[in-house]
């Protein structure tokens, strides 16, 4: 299997430029990961004052997959189970989830919103989509599904172990804090 981004003879994109390109990526990339952490910092401020971002990220896809078993919540973020566990458990103490007896296995339990978290990641929610709406209101719409695509490819490529991987080729890489960028 061939990378389409390396040079062949006679190609018009040499590889420096490709190097340049994927230079940039990773730039904004890294750019776009710390101002979403510190993004996500604040909202998890906003449904409570005590909540860590980790948390307001389990809250998000609680609410997106409905109830879900704490196994399958740690693997959909790609955390350990006790990090989700402790998380859940600060999130049950402040009364924004609950878990209940799973219904296609009673020995397990599923973890859903109450009816107070549903409220709250209501409100923050609808707020962050209006500053979507504000910032990228003024990008025609066909720009807007564009970036929605490319973003959507990316995250499918990093969701196959991207980050695994690079810390396999590289040795010293600390892949467990990839996230702070370059």
């Amino acid at each position: 299997m061939s990378n389409p981004l390396q040079s062949a003879p006679g190609s018009a994109v040499p590889g420096d430029d490709v190097d340049d390109a994927l230079q940039q990526v990773e730039h904004q990339l890294s750019l776009l990961w710390r101002r979403a952490r510190s993004i996500s910092h604040q909202l998890s401020r906003q449904v409570h004052p005590d909540m860590e971002p980790a948390a307001y990220g389990l809250l998000t896809v609680i609410r997106r997959e409905g109830p879900i078993r704490l196994t399958d919540l740690a693997t959909c973020i790609g955390v350990g189970k006790p990090s989700v566990s402790r998380q859940i458990a600060f999130l049950e103490s402040i009364g924004l989830v609950y878990k209940e007896a799973d219904p296609q296995d009673g020995r397990a339990q599923s973890i859903r919103l109450t009816e107070k978290g549903e409220e709250k990641m209501h409100l923050v929610q609808d707020a962050r989509r209006q500053v979507f709406r504000e910032r990228l209101g003024e990008w025609p719409l066909k720009d807007v599904q564009t970036l929605a695509d490319y973003m959507g490819r990316l995250n499918a490529i990093y969701g196959d172990g991207a980050l695994r991987d690079l810390g396999t080729k590289e040795a010293g890489v600390d892949t467990a804090d990839n996230s702070t960028g370059a």
